[in-house]
């Protein structure tokens, strides 16, 4: 069929649907909900048999839905209506909830209903609940929703019986006066919830030093408390520690209410000024301690070791990496090569791989072309230090999604296993023909060929991990389900640390890398890429700049990219 996204952004979900659908056979454009004209002409120019909106803001024109039929995504059980559904579960408690796919019209949220999943709740952030537990149970409806109305012969439930036995009515917006935290009353319990339910937009309004901000990023902490309800107490690396009245939580990131405009950065950044005179709390002088620490707590980079197999963890906020963060990362990757290990395997986070450099901290620096130099060097490190290990063997496990430097700093491991789910973005190109560097040109051509890697770095489309596989960018796609997807991977990690061939196949990575290496340096791929990407930092085009400004304030979409909306290409024509 030819499927219309209509959405308010190609988000995580949007680029998951995406990638299953087109995956199936079916012939896919994306329109971003701009105005209802620029809808009503997409939905004229590609004639879609359907319509599916995966994000929207905002109603679909009636023009639209009563002339096609539209399949809303809604994060909520049958039943369920209201623009808040996933943050009021998070902030209720709720032990279960769910999706649900609806029938657009008039009234939103209670149209007929073509399929719905539900799942358990975990005590998470919204945005790693929407990223695996929502986008599973969507992917499920969605493609169980398209099977039937390709069908011709099923007939969605009315969804008023459904909402009135349900006794549920439209739920407006959540506010931040139903947010927020009361720190002389709240205990952890409470404040954890309202800061998940808020995490990734809008934020929990509160202050912080007296500035008013807006809070996002919790984590719970098992033994740090003492301090008054409310107070910050301590602070390690990016995050600071506020206590509550029994206990205390972790506060990442931060955005500024003033000056209007602020960015969402790593708060113990954004207020290290005030942060001189309290105590700074360090997981341990050990490293071995300290990236294996037992307890609940803020902890980036981690680090566990079983069976001759070291796993290194780095849970870094929406995939960004900093400067900081990698030369962080590459000291810890330095420590764990000292180990007497068979394997080792990258785990990145649990929402996240890797997104590459951190565009927010480059945003909001003095200099942004020479904040882009000093992170692509950094990241450059890291990549170097992965591929030159010649000694034991290197894997990338995706558990999240990877994206544009992220996709090739895994790429530098021996092995890259992805988690089926998991959305891959191989490119740097809409961040203003950003050129890209973490030895790409090293790595890439030399896993799926020249013509291949140039095809893969020109197309701006996601891929799912099975389609990475195919691609040949990825080694394996494995278990979906985040737990058995780690299980999987320990089990694998294990038998090549016990393969009776481990040592021949090092001998031959070791002679592979020393012909690469006399046939062209390591460094002169390097060289190569840093100077196409002086040209983007400091050239005379700006795109790059723009690009990234757009980005990181979520300038509201006055077009699509033609790459999206095939149906406005010069001399499209809808087949017959």
């Amino acid at each position: 069929m030819r499927i219309l996204l209509l959405c308010h952004a190609f988000n995580s979900l949007s680029q998951r649907l995406h990638c299953e659908l087109a995956g199936r056979g079916h012939a896919l454009s994306v329109e971003y909900d701009i105005a209802d004209a620029v809808a009503e002409e997409a939905v004229a120019l590609f004639r879609p048999d359907l319509i599916i909106a995966p994000y929207l803001r905002r109603a679909i024109p009636e023009t639209i839905w009563r002339a096609h039929c539209c399949l809303v995504v809604h994060p909520g059980i049958v039943g369920d209506r209201g623009p808040s559904a996933l943050d009021r579960a998070i902030q209720d408690g709720e032990r279960e909830w769910g999706v649900t796919v609806l029938q657009a019209t008039g009234e939103m949220d209670a149209g007929p209903v073509w399929a719905s999943a539900v799942f358990p709740m975990r005590l998470a952030r919204k945005s790693s609940l929407y990223r695996h537990e929502v986008s599973e149970a969507a992917t499920r409806a969605v493609l169980c929703a398209v099977e039937r109305f390709a069908s011709g012969d099923f007939v969605p439930l009315p969804s008023s019986p459904m909402a009135a036995a349900a006794g549920s009515e439209l739920r407006p917006l959540l506010r931040q006066a139903e947010r927020a935290i009361d720190w002389q009353r709240d205990d952890s319990r409470r404040v954890l919830a309202r800061l998940h339910a808020a995490d990734g937009f809008p934020g929990v309004a509160d202050e912080l030093f007296g500035e008013p901000c807006l809070l996002f990023d919790a984590w719970p902490e098992d033994i740090l408390h003492a301090g008054p309800a409310g107070a910050v107490i301590a602070w390690r690396e990016t995050a600071i520690l506020r206590a509550t009245v029994d206990g205390a939580v972790w506060i990442g990131h931060v955005r500024r209410c003033t000056p209007p405009g602020s960015l969402k950065l790593p708060a113990a950044e954004v207020f290290a000024a005030q942060l001189a005179g309290i105590r700074q709390v360090p997981l341990s002088a050990s490293p071995a301690a300290c990236w294996a620490a037992p307890h609940r707590t803020w902890q980036d980079i981690r680090y566990e070791e079983a069976d001759g197999v070291g796993f290194l963890h780095f849970e870094f906020y929406n995939g960004a990496m900093g400067s900081r963060q990698c030369r962080r990362l590459l000291a810890a990757y330095d420590w764990v090569r000292q180990r007497p290990l068979r394997v080792i395997v990258l785990m990145g986070g649990r929402d996240h791989w890797s997104n590459g450099i951190h565009l927010q901290q480059i945003e909001a620096a003095e200099s942004p072309a020479d904040e882009s130099w000093a992170n692509i060097d950094a990241i450059d490190d890291l990549a170097e230090a992965i591929i030159r290990t010649d000694d034991r063997l290197t894997i990338a496990a995706l558990q999240g999604n990877c994206a544009a430097g992220g996709c090739f700093l895994a790429r530098a491991a021996d092995l890259v296993w992805a988690r089926a789910g998991v959305v891959l973005n191989p490119h740097y190109r809409n961040m203003g023909n950003l050129y890209g560097s973490e030895y790409w040109t090293y790595l890439l051509p030399a896993r799926v060929g020249a013509t291949a890697a140039a095809a893969i770095m020109r197309q701006r489309l996601p891929l799912s991990a099975s389609a990475g596989v195919s691609a040949g960018l990825l080694d394996a796609c494995l278990a979906g389900d985040p737990e058995s997807f780690r299980i999987d991977v320990a089990r694998r990690a294990r038998e090549l640390a016990q393969a009776s061939d481990l040592a021949s196949r090092l001998r031959e990575k070791r002679a592979r890398r020393a012909a690469d290496e006399l046939q062209r340096p390591l460094a002169d791929y390097r060289a190569a890429e840093m100077a196409e990407l002086e040209r983007n930092f400091y050239g005379f085009d700006p795109s790059y700049h723009i690009a990234r400004h757009h980005f990181v304030y979520k300038t509201p979409h006055s077009w699509t990219p033609r790459h999206l909306a095939i149906h406005r290409e010069l001399g499209w024509q809808p087949a017959p």
